[in-house]
């Protein structure tokens, strides 16, 4: 019998493919391996002091504490119940404290200085005003370490009407930051680019931030951005062309996040304003567009902000007298309609693998954490189950119960318990009960984990 693919036969296909190999690895090099945080906080430029993180979670605990002064409380406000029965009170009890927890350490974890929606159409003066003055704030926060360990700042938009005046800002905070620090910028710092209607506003501004960087002498790469979904022509072209893996291009490598703009997008969709909301079919959609679009990239994908805020209708005036009962039951009751509306849109998002959501109010910052912790908290002691009986097999497909475990499965555990250490939802110590070392996790690939176990000299 004679054989024709040959090794000299074969090189030149075999070299075509494998120059294909490489760049599908370089354009998919999987997802990024820094911290991705839970939330995004926006407040409006003109508000932005140094110490406004550290006032959002002063105002995030008191409210925690007014209208979630127990576990029974907390958990019926958002409709916090375990799928498991036996193990719904320690889901409660464990979830209740770990907010508490986390709203005293860190309850604002990223943080976005607004120059759009937050701040409004004002003056140029006053614009050039508020960018410097904000830089100056950030610049006393990085002194102080008062900041978020995420922040940055959203322009307006590109259109033809705001193009100058967007550029501008960042151009005037920029320079008053690097003046002010010596050239250095806080942690996590990123700019958020909105309302993105063409290709060539990404590749606008990833020019913008090329010029800046080689005027102000910083090492290239450093100035990164997120891209705002939030018009339909983020999606598709004009063409019928997938929108999303061009922007994504046209940002050379600076591109880190993509954030969906619920309302924005609903309201492009004419979607009428009593149907706009994050569940919507429309915005799901979206959403699985970008998924799609960014899977096996390091793009961190966000989704939006529940509308409602929890504030109740009566506020106890300075110096006057206090408010009644039927008042402080009125506004605990409006607190907590907000707060399980928003319990149900974080929890929506969560259950479609969007890790990351904005906040617009220090009251909605309890149920943010109280959704994140509750989602995997509730599925850990079977995902603990799962991981550890797979790890036992070694990546030989596992039997458990009712559920047909592979090699992918064990990825996606691994991938859960990533998630769940980095937002705070277990400790490292829970992490044992898998089988796996905290530095096993962290290599943050099951066949890398399976590789290491492998006795010597297989």
């Amino acid at each position: 019998m004679k054989t024709i693919l040959n090794s000299a036969v074969l090189r030149p296909v075999m070299d075509k493919l494998g120059a294909a190999n490489a760049e599908t690895a370089r354009r998919w090099a999987g997802e990024s391996t820094g911290r991705q945080p839970v939330h995004t906080v926006y407040g409006g430029a003109h508000l932005f002091k140094a110490e406004t993180c550290a006032k959002l979670g002063e105002a995030a605990c008191h409210a925690f504490k007014t209208y979630a002064p127990d576990v029974g409380t907390f958990a019926t406000a958002l409709g916090l119940v375990a799928s498991d029965p036996a193990q719904d009170a320690w889901l409660k009890e464990t979830v209740y404290e770990r907010v508490r927890e986390k709203l005293a350490r860190e309850a604002v974890e990223d943080f976005r200085i607004d120059f759009e929606d937050g701040f409004g159409v004002r003056s140029d003066a006053e614009e050039d005003t508020t960018a410097m003055r904000a830089a100056g704030e950030v610049a006393k926060g990085m002194r102080d370490g008062r900041l978020a360990p995420f922040i940055g700042l959203r322009i307006k938009t590109l259109s033809e009407e705001l193009k100058h005046r967007s550029v501008r800002t960042f151009d005037l905070f920029l320079a008053t930051l690097l003046a002010e620090t010596g050239g250095m910028l806080p942690s996590g710092f990123v700019v958020t680019l909105p309302k993105i209607t063409s290709i060539a506003q990404v590749e606008a501004f990833a020019d913008v931030l090329e010029l800046l960087e080689r005027g102000h002498g910083l090492a290239e790469g450093t100035l990164r951005m997120e891209i705002m979904v939030e018009v339909t022509q983020s999606i598709l072209t004009d063409d019928g062309r997938a929108a999303l893996p061009l922007l994504l291009q046209a940002g050379r490598g600076r591109i880190s996040g993509a954030h969906f703009g619920t309302y924005d997008y609903t309201a492009a969709c004419n979607i009428t304003a009593a149907q706009q909301a994050m569940d919507h079919p429309a915005c799901d959609f979206a959403r699985s567009m970008m998924k799609v679009a960014f899977a096996g990239r390091p793009i961190c994908l966000s989704d939006g902000a529940t509308n409602v805020m929890p504030v109740g209708p009566h506020r106890e005036a300075k110096g006057g007298p206090a408010l009644t009962p039927a008042a402080l039951a009125e506004n605990r009751a409006v607190v907590h309609r907000a707060w399980r509306l928003s319990y149900a849109h974080i929890s929506h998002s969560l259950r479609n693998a969007f890790y990351q959501g904005w906040d617009l109010h220090p009251a909605q910052l309890p149920v943010r954490y109280g959704a994140c912790y509750a989602f995997f908290l509730d599925g850990l002691k079977p995902a603990t189950e799962r991981l550890h009986a797979f790890i036992d097999k070694a990546a030989q497909a596992t039997l458990l119960g009712d559920v047909f475990d592979d090699a992918a499965t064990g990825q996606g555990l691994l991938n859960y318990f990533l998630r769940a250490l980095a937002c705070g939802a277990i400790t490292p110590d829970e992490i044992t009960a898998t089988g796996l070392t905290l530095d096993e996790i962290q290599s943050r690939s099951f066949l890398k984990i399976l590789e290491g176990r492998k006795p010597r000299g297989h």
